[in-house]
């Protein structure tokens, strides 16, 4: 069962990666699809049917020890969302079909929420409280998402209200639901004990994620008490980030100690886009720079593509080879090295070509062209791994007690 599921979210992120690139082919070859209607179609199946799915594998195979049928039957109705999503999406945008789909998933996430609270058993309060905290911003993201009829029923797409609740479902599914659940696994995988650090580590992260959506709220409603309120919550991030620093560092080494070189350039490699991603957030202290954010489509989309595939998707993958879902091959190894070339040559792309927009310097040559290049090595990358995981023998993966 588990290995059907993982094998689901590869597939979904293969789709979404496509998705992507086709978005990508759209500024030099045109597009068959809506370009706005295929940007909903690849976020949906990326966030929903790859890292949603994913994470709620997880969650279940080690924080539920009695393992229900109701757990794989939820798990195939949600897949049964995201690709209504993924088909509705791409034809008609946002509107009956595709409406009834997401909401399909939505009540889905809380028949999860629901049955992960009830039955899991985790003796561990560090990770109990990130697991639960993960939970409890999922549901608040959705929030958002029930808003967005009213608001564009009273005030139209172009309302700040409009974008407000959008931003409110991202903030809290990025930061809230994704990121603290990815830490949640992490903990869990290297057992990490209560403590003072880890104490105010928890206080601190999950204090600073709700106050930095000060941030988006700044975008579409300018007041100096919000550029203070995110500048404060930048300041825990940063504190956050000590700590998290403090807990893990000792505790990663021993446990990457006898690994792989692959998995420890993995996971590496998510702690530096993490740090990254703190980093970019903490320079939204400049009023200029938080101008420039959300003004040059460039940062916006490299900062999203910096968390999702360099920090969740990242760790994700690390996960998986760590459990032996995914064997360590030549065929494995190279579909994680293009993926993360994928990663790192598109990222750079992205921002540099943002840079030169702030600066008025015009743009890259052949810049649509040299992005759509570099962005082929992410489905690539995901393709190889599939066909690697499809075709490997084994499909262990070790299972302990939390603590």
């Amino acid at each position: 069962m588990l290995k059907h599921r993982v094998t689901t979210c590869l597939i979904n992120f293969f789709i979404a990666a496509i998705m992507g690139l086709l978005l990508r082919y759209a500024f030099i070859g045109g597009s068959i699809f809506n370009y706005k209607f295929l940007i909903h179609a690849h976020s949906h199946v990326a966030m929903l049917g790859w890292v949603y799915l994913m994470l709620f594998t997880f969650y279940v195979h080690y924080f539920v020890p009695e393992k229900s049928q109701r757990y794989s039957k939820l798990f195939w109705t949600t897949q049964i969302a995201v690709v209504g999503m993924m088909i509705s999406f791409p034809l008609q945008g946002y509107a009956a079909v595709s409406i009834s789909f997401s909401t399909l998933h939505i009540f889905c996430s809380y028949a999860f929420v629901y049955r992960i609270w009830k039955d899991m058993t985790v003796g561990n309060p560090v990770i109990k409280t990130l697991v639960r905290a993960s939970l409890i911003f999922m549901l608040v993201s959705t929030v958002g998402v029930w808003c967005l009829g009213p608001a564009v029923g009273l005030l139209g797409q172009a309302s700040a209200f409009y974008q407000i609740a959008i931003q409110f479902f991202l903030h809290f599914q990025f930061n809230g639901w994704f990121l603290i659940a990815v830490i949640a696994i992490l903990f869990h995988r290297l057992n990490i004990t209560p403590s003072k650090n880890t104490k105010l580590f928890l206080r601190v992260l999950i204090f600073s994620t709700v106050i930095t959506f000060a941030l988006p709220i700044q975008w579409f409603a300018n007041h100096p008490l919000l550029y203070w309120f995110n500048g404060f919550g930048i300041i825990l991030q940063l504190v956050a980030l000590y700590y998290f620093n403090c807990i893990i560092k000792v505790p990663l080494q021993h446990n990457l100690k006898h690994q792989s070189l692959l998995l420890k350039i993995v996971y590496r490699f998510s702690l530096i886009c993490f740090i990254m991603k703190i980093v970019l957030q903490t320079l939204s202290i400049i009023p200029e720079f938080s101008t420039a954010v959300y003004e040059h489509h460039n940062f916006v989309i490299g900062f999203i593509h910096l968390t999702m595939l360099g920090v969740v998707s990242g760790f994700l993958f690390a996960f998986l080879f760590q459990a032996k879902l995914l064997q360590l091959n030549s065929l494995s190894k190279l579909g994680v090295y293009l993926f993360l070339l994928g990663i790192i040559s598109t990222e750079c792309i992205l921002f540099t070509q943002g840079a030169l927009w702030y600066l008025q310097l015009g743009m890259l040559p052949h810049y649509f062209g040299v992005l759509f290049i570099a962005s082929i090595l992410l489905p690539l990358g995901i393709l190889i791994l599939f066909i690697s995981y499809k075709t490997q023998h084994y499909y262990g993966i070790k299972t302990f007690k939390t603590t």
